[in-house]
């Protein structure tokens, strides 16, 4: 009974956490004066109903066996987004014709393969701070060892590239070698008054 009323809460704590992080973006842009373009708002909105509403209080992910795939899937394609939206904003003084494509696409797909990378760190802190098994180093309560134990991780990292590269693939042919295509996703940084 005590570990049934432990999930309980906790799935109403990350419900309450997921309806919190739906004004993120309206926080970001009070305190810090950041103007996120409307695609990455909806974007990100649509990955915060799959991973915390469907995901965690749906039981999806325990639920559907590669929900959690799917999430490492499609949260690199926000990251992509708002990677070119970083770079749009600091070259918005320039000319950005006189700009290459692929200094967009290229920032972007880092930028994605980075934050996957410092996610997995989350993780593992979470495993080994509070034995969440986030990584899913354990099979009933069981450490998995070797090859076996590190297949969550890599396969976490392997999607979140593939992810990344299907967006940065999508935005090339959108673009066409036209940079200023990427100014859609401008995160700006707004005065005082502005925001």
């Amino acid at each position: 009974m005590g570990l049934a009323l432990a999930i309980r809460t906790f799935i109403k704590i990350v419900g309450a956490a997921g309806i919190l992080l739906i004004y993120a973006p309206d926080f970001l842009n009070k305190i810090f004066h950041l103007k996120f373009a409307n695609f990455i708002v909806y974007f990100y909105w649509f990955f915060l109903w799959l991973a915390i509403f469907l995901g965690t209080c749906l039981h999806f992910m325990s639920l559907i066996p590669l929900w959690d795939k799917l999430l490492h899937l499609i949260s690199p394609m926000i990251l992509t987004a708002i990677g070119y939206g970083i770079i749009s904003e600091f070259r918005k003084e320039k000319n950005l014709t006189l700009l290459s494509s692929w200094l967009f696409l290229i920032f972007g797909f880092s930028f994605a393969g980075v934050c996957g990378v410092f996610w997995e760190f989350w993780e593992w802190n979470g495993d080994t701070l509070f034995d969440m098994n986030l990584q899913r180093y354990k099979e009933n309560r069981v450490p998995l060892a070797g090859q076996q134990a590190l297949q969550d991780t890599m396969g976490d990292l392997l999607i979140n590239s593939v992810g990344a590269f299907i967006f940065s693939i999508f935005a090339w042919y959108k673009s066409r070698n036209n940079p200023t295509y990427f100014l859609k996703f401008r995160i700006e940084f707004l005065s005082e008054g502005d925001s």
